[in-house]
């Protein structure tokens, strides 16, 4: 028996390492928007359409009943996605990620009033740095930001809502009243809502034709870049990585996305997104590591 239970862990694969594959998908996600030439309205449409087929069949079995809860928190996810979306049509991926990977921010703000936590004097500080690192997102020049065809000044707003409906889905997610719901029915009404939001848009103004190329990045969004990530990363949290392992991993996202959309469309990002990104980012990092360390020591 304990030859068997040995074979049999020897063949699982290792639950940081489905952490770190869902990231991997994640971060993928920039350059695969900027390489279908469809607009923010039919990706958003598309990608959310074939997310939403792969939760559904990961998570149908939990049931799919809906509360007041599971509709709030769809809404935020789905506005969660559909501001980075057209910030990454809009503005470079470097932008698009970082400012969103602002949410946690907006968590240290709102938590005391919505989790009623204690708002500390590292949170006042990693608040302040964060901010400061946003502002070098808006000191290039709007005619040189990489010439993009979209309007830049737009997508980087876009992507600052994409943070702060990201920090208010993990403050919901985190609230007594819903933590014994399934999260991942969130995530299936969240892409549900969008498919049903972004069909009107699509009637208003089709695309005049949606190429082979086209196709295969909506679906490698849809089915990898959403469903496929969010069932590895739920498999590998509830298999045993740490809070902190995963939120430390989580990183890897905003730090590959602007590398792949570098080699593979020639996308550079600013001296100031790169230099308000590192800021933000080891803010964030540093933050995450010193309230666990805090959290340890009161055990």
């Amino acid at each position: 028996m304990a030859n068997r239970s040995k074979l049999k862990n020897s063949k699982t694969f290792p639950p940081t390492a489905l952490v770190v594959v869902a990231v991997l998908l994640w971060s993928t996600g920039g350059l695969f928007i900027k390489m279908t030439s469809l607009d923010a309205f039919s990706v958003n449409l598309g990608r959310s359409l074939f997310a939403a087929i792969i939760v559904a069949i990961f998570t149908f079995k939990k049931g799919l009943r809906l509360d007041k809860f599971t509709i709030l928190s769809s809404l935020l996810y789905a506005g969660t996605l559909t501001c980075f979306v057209y910030a990454n049509k809009n503005t470079t991926a470097a932008n698009a990620i970082f400012l969103q990977y602002t949410a946690p921010v907006y968590i240290l703000i709102l938590a005391p009033f919505i989790l009623k936590e204690r708002f500390r004097m590292t949170d006042l500080i990693a608040v302040v740095i964060c901010i400061a690192g946003m502002s070098f997102f808006f000191l290039e020049p709007q005619d040189s930001a990489n010439k993009l065809a979209g309007n830049v000044f737009a997508g980087n707003i876009s992507a600052l809502f994409s943070g702060l409906f990201l920090g208010l889905y993990f403050l919901l997610l985190r609230h007594p009243k819903s933590l014994r719901q399934n999260p991942a029915l969130s995530v299936f009404y969240g892409n549900l809502i969008i498919v049903l939001l972004m069909i009107p848009f699509l009637i208003s103004k089709p695309p005049d034709e949606i190429n082979s190329k086209d196709l295969i990045a909506i679906i490698y969004l849809g089915v990898f870049q959403i469903g496929v990530a969010y069932i590895l990363f739920t498999k590998g949290v509830a298999e045993g990585v740490r809070s902190l392992d995963a939120s430390i991993i989580g990183f890897i996202e905003p730090l590959l996305n602007p590398v792949w959309v570098l080699i593979f469309v020639g996308e550079t990002p600013s001296k100031w997104a790169l230099i308000g990104g590192a800021i933000i980012v080891a803010a964030i990092i540093s933050h995450t590591v010193i309230q666990s360390r805090y959290k340890n020591s009161l055990r």
